[in-house]
């Protein structure tokens, strides 16, 4: 559909405008990184923001000593 705007545009932006404001520390932008998981996990085959966004948190590690 044409002119149709991203559904996950916003959180992008979002996300580039926080870590941007905070050099690049992801820690500072936990919140705006969960609402875009929760966009593309609603949008994701809608979405080309969601294309390259990991759906798994990278805080969570499986192999934790």
């Amino acid at each position: 559909m044409p002119g149709q705007k991203d559904p996950c545009q916003k959180q992008a932006c979002a996300i580039q405008k926080c870590l941007q404001a905070n050099k690049y520390l992801e820690i500072m932008c936990e919140d705006v990184i969960r609402e875009m998981r929760r966009c593309c996990e609603t949008h994701a085959a809608n979405s080309i923001c969601c294309s390259g966004f990991k759906s798994s948190a990278p805080t969570e590690s499986k192999n934790n000593p």
